[in-house]
């Protein structure tokens, strides 16, 4: 077994004396664990720094992705949680499988333990981590942006008793703004997703205000200011603005100006 604590020491050089493909055979075996510190601060931080150095070859991304897929319906929660975070780091260095992204999306509306941190577990954040992949994918020239854009929505409308805490609105606000970025979204695509929002708030249910509500206004709230401000998109040092800004903050002010009548 390889020192996984000295490897992150060394600034995750890659050990030597045994072949990449079993390192990473074993990183990923790893990233099932319920103890943080090895699923975490080892396991995901190793292997996210490989795939950003290029250590694996793009055989062997696509490899590591087919491998992971099957986890969406792990189990264990921790095991489901990290797939889209290797995901997204595999899809940014530029390889891709449409294949994957079905189960992605099956899982990311479907996932109910929305839970952001566990004393025992650690980060599990399975809002916030489907967002950075949905996010990877809506930019991704091979995936329809609409689609994340509706998934987006999809998961932001599902039932849940969890009240967003640890900045999932602000990670899934980013996403779908980076997904906005796209040029070839019409203006039909950038207003047309926020239809069901418009619904559901349009009318709020007999019980009061419930979390998928609150998660839904607060996230929209995020991307509001994208579009206003612009994002940072990757290593970009300007912000890149998102190109039918006014039009996506019209309709976002008529959203939310249904549960918030002072709304702009």
């Amino acid at each position: 077994m390889t020192d996984w604590v000295q490897v992150r020491e060394n600034g995750y050089a890659v050990p030597e004396g045994r072949p990449v493909r079993e390192l990473v055979a074993e990183l990923v075996g790893m990233l099932r664990s319920p103890d943080p510190g090895v699923r975490d601060r080892q396991a995901y931080s190793t292997l996210a720094t490989w795939i950003d150095r290029g250590v694996l070859s793009g055989p062997e991304l696509r490899e590591l992705g087919d491998g992971l897929v099957p986890r969406f319906a792990d189990p264990e929660i921790q095991a489901r949680t990290f797939v889209p975070l290797i995901l997204d780091s595999i899809v940014t260095a530029g390889v891709f499988e449409p294949g994957w992204v079905p189960p992605f999306e099956r899982w990311y509306v479907g996932e109910r333990d929305l839970r952001g941190y566990d004393e025992k577990l650690g980060w599990l954040h399975a809002v916030a981590h489907g967002a950075d992949l949905l996010g990877a994918l809506g930019q991704h020239a091979a995936v329809e942006p609409v689609q994340m854009l509706r998934l987006g929505i999809g998961r932001l409308l599902t039932p849940t008793p969890y009240v967003f805490r640890d900045m999932e609105d602000d990670r899934l606000g980013y996403a779908l703004a980076a997904t906005l970025t796209r040029a070839d979204l019409t203006g039909d695509d950038v207003t047309d997703w926020l239809d069901p929002a418009l619904r559901v708030l349009s009318n709020p249910p007999a019980e009061g205000i419930t979390p998928e509500v609150t998660n839904l206004v607060r996230t929209l709230r995020v991307l509001y200011v994208f579009a206003d401000h612009g994002l940072r998109i990757g290593s970009a040092k300007k912000l890149t603005p998102i190109p039918r800004r006014e039009q996506l903050k019209a309709r976002l002010a008529d959203v939310l100006r249904i549960f918030t009548p002072y709304w702009l």
